[in-house]
């Protein structure tokens, strides 16, 4: 994790990194789903171990903590890098949440694919959400990540959906940011505007940036 961002409970924080080497860390839905089955399994204050050692837990009648260590507020998985917003809810929990379910998912895709070694690009970087506005923009940047990136692949998974459909099994917090709309529908076009300005700011910079060079 990046050292320099204090993690305190009940703030908001953007949590993201990228295969080593640019690599994709994402090859089929089966990956995808697998890492999503980390980041609800993993989310407890009990030691998990493994998920193979919680499923067994789970099939001897073990009773599982439900105390969360953080409130997933909505992700993206993109073939290379993936986002997630989180709220911390127990000291220290953001922290060990991305420590076992990066390394988690490390064993699973190095065993999968016969490799070994480094996966991600180093510890995952993180930003404090530090306004009400900044974190409905940053909801609507995560849950859209793919198109922000112009991603023409259709290999991604995201909150999206969870977000436009509020009977959907969810497994993201999303009445924090859905509390503050008349309904799914309001949410979906401040997303899409939201995108649109930031897009619209990231050509403006890089036009500015060739010309400055020039």
């Amino acid at each position: 994790m990046n050292k320099k961002t204090p993690f305190v409970d009940g703030e908001f924080y953007h949590i993201y990194n990228r295969g080593v080497d640019k690599r994709q860390i994402f090859l089929n839905r089966a990956d995808f789903d697998r890492f999503l089955q980390s980041i609800i399994i993993f989310n407890t204050k009990e030691p998990v171990g493994s998920i193979l050692e919680y499923s067994f837990h789970r099939k001897i009648g073990r009773p599982m903590s439900k105390s969360r260590l953080v409130d997933i507020i909505c992700y993206c998985l993109n073939p290379n890098h993936f986002h997630l917003l989180l709220k911390q809810r127990e000291n220290g929990g953001l922290g060990e949440f991305i420590r076992r379910v990066g390394s988690g998912y490390t064993k699973y895709f190095n065993h999968k694919n016969k490799r070994s070694g480094v996966l991600f690009q180093g510890g995952s970087k993180s930003v404090h959400i530090d306004s009400n506005e900044y974190l409905l923009h940053a909801s609507a940047y995560i849950n859209l990540n793919n198109k922000a990136h112009r991603l023409q692949s259709h290999l991604f998974q995201s909150s999206w959906e969870e977000y436009l459909n509020p009977s959907m099994q969810s497994l993201c917090a999303k009445g924090i940011i859905l509390k503050q709309f008349k309904n799914s529908h309001e949410y979906k076009n401040f997303a899409e505007a939201s995108l649109y300005d930031i897009l619209e700011r990231k050509e403006r910079t890089t036009e500015l940036q060739k010309i400055l060079l020039e």
